[in-house]
């Protein structure tokens, strides 16, 4: 069975709202609110490297679609590896690679195949249906020392099992970052 591993920018309220730019009155919190360290996004890194697929829900897609492929740099594993997206609109789409997946139960099903991690980026909704239905096996989150007050949140109180903390690191910038698994 594949892991499934939520990734997070959060904040200390743990609002995951717009992290480098969208809606949020505050978007681009991660940026333009706490110094970059370098260190603290060694993690990123590690699940490119580490992940055998990316899973998205249909705003998070739609935002990383337009950008990440021409990021070839930054981003080569990613863009060269499955990626599929949950969605019951998107017909076709246009980044390569990419699968359309209409309900978690096909989610589930991904999860029992073979290959490596699935990494879900962003996509708050998704997370919370993927908690709620114990579909998550780990979280990986990088909490910056900001508090929005409001915003999309990553835990709505649906979730299932006890977080048992595996790794943990404090960067000079305030940012922490929390690896849990779940527990059930």
């Amino acid at each position: 069975m594949r892991t499934l591993i939520v990734t997070e920018f959060i904040t200390l309220d743990g609002i995951i709202d717009s992290p480098g730019g969208g809606e949020h009155p505050r978007a681009g919190w991660t940026f333009k609110e706490v110094p970059f360290v370098e260190e603290a996004y060694e993690i990123k890194g590690r699940e490119q490297l580490e992940a055998g697929a990316m899973l998205m829900g249909r705003v998070s897609y739609d935002e990383f679609a337009p950008i990440w492929p021409k990021m070839t740099d930054e981003f080569p594993q990613y863009n060269a590896m499955p990626k599929y997206v949950v969605s019951s609109t998107l017909t076709d789409p246009e980044w390569a690679g990419t699968s359309v997946l209409r309900s978690l139960d096909e989610v589930a099903a991904l999860k029992e195949g073979e290959g490596g991690p699935i990494i879900v980026h962003g996509s708050a909704t998704l997370a919370q249906g993927l908690a709620a239905a114990g579909l998550v096996d780990r979280y990986h989150l990088l909490v910056f020392p900001v508090a929005l007050g409001e915003g999309k949140r990553l835990f709505d109180g649906h979730e299932q099992g006890k977080l048992k903390l595996v790794e943990h690191e404090a960067y000079s910038n305030g940012v922490v970052k929390n690896v849990f698994d779940v527990e059930r």
